[in-house]
């Protein structure tokens, strides 16, 4: 929108509608980059020199250069827009799109998941899906690089639905045979979509364009996609006052050469001047400081990727702009930004405080610990995370500290599967290294979200099996045996017989029962002469029992049953997914014989 307009509209106190903050995602080699240089590329070839803004690490695509650009699609549905434009963020990773936030999720109104059409999707895609769906971020998918299909033939003259239609059968099969293994693939996630042109209902079906970054294909159906769809469904909520205090979010603090010090953020409500105070999120308490100059960037032409900056006065949402300040120490990444009057400081230290405390809380009275670099990150992390039913403790940003270590080790006796601490581009800090040499809590790092849980559903799953094996363990196991005719080798003092072990496994020490009542314990196994501490089903060994006499308390033929007091037959049957199948079924026994007596034995 021209300046002038703006100034005019400021003067009548009129609310005005943003551009919508438009994300790309998707895994590192499909094409991303690529595809936001070639939007960006063809829309300057399309206006004025220099109409377009490359602004920091973002460029605005006027509404006038997407009508040149996408003109005869949008023409033959007859569309008329009332949205300035599209904001474009180009972010290096899917870390830096979660820096993009503010307060109840991502910043982003739209996003495009960029898929390689002929790789499918990586890991990396759909962790950003995720994202988005915890987010409840609408989102189309971009389905790269159909220019290397087989028989391909490039057209840039046509639209894509003729282009698609000039291509040989064979082709056309393969384009549609890769557009339903995505579609596939994001029904078994949860998403059901449809290639664009197919499309029934886009309130319920997510689009699919097929596109190329190299040939410029389907660049103005996707555009035109993504204008039409924020038009229809976004326009409600791109309301701003163009007289309120800027709220923004940071996303990074960096060196840049021959300016020093500055602040990248995204601007998504009001207007930030060059005279204003400022205040950010930090570490332990809101940073406070004064702007000393904003700055945009200006790319000059189509193929001259340098650009340099330019003075303003003001910035007004949607846009991304350089700020210096007087003051950027503790300012992190996705940390929210609010400008202020000199008066209105204290107050504004507490909405952004607030707003950190969103996240930076202990969320439950036990769980696990989660530690992000930045506050994006860490919003995220915690709603995958909660998504999967993990119960979280705290969750904070920063390095994992010795205090963090001590936390983790209080869960240990509660329970041993919360201490963990789950680390996402935070690391130890020395005393933490030191506290963790001797210390059982277990440590799990990754830069990807998708590794990261993945890592911990495993390692929780392993030291369940191990918790739940050395409970199994400390208990009587259930045992089955049947004393052998013929292998009577002394009747008592302790008798000493041959037995078949019918399930289960037997072991030296294990008391054994008759009829429901304790009568003898194993006081030693042998085979073949040789002493062992345990045998399992289907041997067949000689042991000596205590307190019995064959001929009186047992014979020859008969079958015992490990003897197993109640409080511990409850916990075996709570565990039995850690138990053999003939152990449960020797359980099952020894729980009929014990309910012959008492009914709700065990129960």
């Amino acid at each position: 929108m021209p300046e002038e307009t703006k100034r005019n509209k400021k003067k009548e106190g009129a609310c005005l509608i943003r551009s919508p903050i438009c994300v790309f995602e998707g895994h590192v080699d499909h094409g991303k980059s690529s595809l936001l240089d070639r939007i960006r590329g063809s829309t300057i070839v399309e206006s004025e020199a220099g109409k377009i803004t490359q602004e920091i690490r973002a460029y605005l695509v006027p509404i006038d250069s997407i009508k040149k650009l996408c003109g005869p699609i949008l023409c033959s549905i007859n569309a008329s827009f009332s949205l300035p434009g599209l904001l474009f963020i180009d972010t290096p990773g899917h870390a830096a799109f979660m820096n993009i936030r503010r307060r109840g999720g991502s910043l982003a109104d739209f996003a495009v998941v960029v898929v390689d059409i002929n790789e499918g999707f990586m890991p990396q895609t759909e962790e950003a899906i995720e994202i988005l769906r915890a987010n409840k971020t609408p989102f189309v998918v971009a389905a790269n690089k159909i220019d290397i299909i087989p028989g391909w033939q490039p057209n840039q003259d046509s639209l894509l639905i003729k282009d698609i239609s000039l291509q040989g059968k064979e082709t056309q099969a393969l384009l549609d045979q890769r557009i339903y293994k995505l579609v596939e693939k994001l029904y078994a996630v949860g998403f059901t979509s449809e290639r664009f042109d197919r499309v029934e209902s886009y309130t319920t079906q997510i689009a699919i364009v097929p596109v190329s970054a190299r040939t410029e294909e389907g660049i103005p159906e996707l555009l035109s996609l993504i204008i039409g769809l924020a038009q229809r469904y976004l326009q409600s909520g791109l309301h701003y006052n163009i007289e309120g205090s800027a709220k923004g979010s940071v996303l990074e603090v960096k060196e840049e050469p021959g300016v020093g010090s500055v602040i990248d953020a995204i601007i998504y409500d009001g207007s930030l001047k060059k005279t204003d105070i400022i205040v950010i999120g930090g570490l332990g308490k809101p940073v406070v400081a004064k702007v000393r100059g904003l700055l945009e960037k200006t790319v000059p032409h189509r193929k001259d990727r340098k650009y340099d900056f330019v003075q303003i006065d003001e910035a007004f949402a949607a846009a991304s702009v350089s700020i210096i300040a007087s003051e950027t120490e503790g300012v992190l990444s996705g940390m929210p930004l609010l400008s202020c009057a000199e008066a209105d400081v204290e107050k504004a230290k507490l909405q952004v405080q607030e707003e950190v405390d969103d996240v930076v809380i202990e969320t439950e009275s036990s769980g696990i610990i989660i530690k992000a670099g930045n506050l994006g990150v860490l919003e995220a992390i915690t709603s995958l995370f909660k998504e999967k039913g993990i119960k979280i403790r705290k969750a904070s940003i920063g390095a994992i500290t010795k205090s963090d270590i001590m936390e983790a080790e209080s869960n240990i006796e509660k329970n041993p599967l919360d201490a963990v601490i789950v680390g996402f581009e935070a690391s130890p800090n020395t005393e933490a290294k030191e506290q963790l040499k001797n210390s059982q809590v277990k440590l799990i790092m990754s830069n990807i979200i998708y590794t990261l849980l993945d890592d911990f559903e495993k390692w929780r799953a392993a030291r369940s099996s191990e918790i739940e094996s050395s409970l199994l363990d400390s208990l009587a196991s259930p045992c089955k045996i049947q004393v052998m005719p013929n292998f009577i080798f002394r009747n008592s003092n302790p008798a000493i017989v041959g037995v078949d072990i019918l399930g289960g496994t037997l072991k030296v020490g294990m008391p054994f029962m008759k009829e429901g009542k304790n009568i003898t314990y194993v006081k030693g196994i042998q085979e073949d002469k040789e002493s062992m501490s345990s045998a399992g089903r289907g041997k067949q060994v000689a042991v000596s029992l205590e307190g019995v006499t064959v001929g009186r308390q047992i014979n020859p033929g008969d079958i015992l049953f490990s003897y197993i007091i109640e409080s511990e037959f409850v916990k075996l049957k709570k565990s039995k997914a850690y138990l053999k199948k003939d152990e449960i079924e020797v359980l099952k026994e020894i729980s009929a014989i014990m309910r012959k007596e008492n009914p709700l034995w065990g129960i």
